[in-house]
């Protein structure tokens, strides 16, 4: 009888506990919209955060919301990001698909001034005396940017220089805010002409430290037929909205620091 009474009671609390927690599931039930589970569906899960949000749920609960845009997601192809507008009845602006550009072309043509042995990072070596290098603007080598890609799309190359893939590359923007020498820009993938340095030494002090770097001679800012490309504070720099990838000026740099992306 002691057995059957404790059964008993077991079985009463286990029917009570049951009946409660089915009354609080539906009492404090969060309705959510099957939009929201639809376009989390589609998103590819990278969490990479180039999109402003924090995460793919994130970005999802913004479009929901009304503050962000499906062109704001730079991982989705075009297909799903079309999808992905119907589902949330909204017009899609086709844009350029970016890429990320290195604008540095010196890597081991850079002497060093002095050996590293510290952590494996550039942002770690900047801070001992702005780097190694003999260049201050120049690539550490450290491959803090291909550390920073989360989709593979930057490897390190034998010239202690990173190389992105421009098909793995989804313009997410990681590299560019990875690198502490600002050496990443995003460039529309029509613009293939770009400038590898970002030197603002004179062209005396930058053909001391590198044989590849701008040294402000202003033959490519002659040559242009579009006016599309003008030394800076002893850097050459390319208006994207008038360079027609002509590649004139290309072929006139003493340095060969204007290049073509491969």
């Amino acid at each position: 009888m002691e057995i059957l009474f404790a059964v008993i009671i077991l079985g009463s609390l286990g029917l009570i506990f049951g009946i409660g927690l089915a009354i609080a599931s539906k009492k404090f039930n969060v309705q959510v919209d099957p939009k929201l589970e639809q376009v989390q569906h589609l998103l590819p899960g990278a969490n990479c955060g180039a999109c402003g949000n924090p995460g793919c749920f994130g970005f999802a609960e913004s479009l929901l919301e009304g503050k962000g845009t499906v062109e704001s997601c730079r991982v989705c192809s075009e297909e799903i990001k079309e999808k992905i507008a119907g589902i949330m009845g909204m017009s899609l602006e086709k844009q350029a698909k970016k890429i990320a550009t290195l604008h540095c072309n010196g890597g081991l043509k850079v002497k060093d001034r002095y050996v590293y042995n510290g952590i494996n990072d550039c942002a770690a070596a900047k801070l001992v005396l702005g780097g190694q290098k003999t260049c201050v603007f120049s690539c550490l080598g450290f491959g803090t940017c291909q550390k920073a890609c989360p989709f593979g799309a930057i490897t390190m190359s034998g010239e202690g220089l990173p190389v992105v893939d421009k098909v793995k590359c989804r313009s997410c923007n990681k590299c560019v805010l990875a690198c502490p020498k600002k050496l990443f820009s995003l460039v529309s993938v029509s613009n293939s002409v770009y400038v590898a340095c970002s030197s603002h030494d004179s062209g005396r002090d930058v053909k001391a430290a590198c044989p590849v770097g701008c040294i402000a001679c202003k033959l490519c800012e002659k040559t242009c037929r579009f006016d599309a490309i003008h030394v800076i504070d002893n850097l050459a720099v390319i208006d994207y909205h008038k360079c027609t990838s002509c590649k004139e000026c290309v072929a006139v740099c003493p340095a060969k620091t204007i290049r073509v992306r491969e």
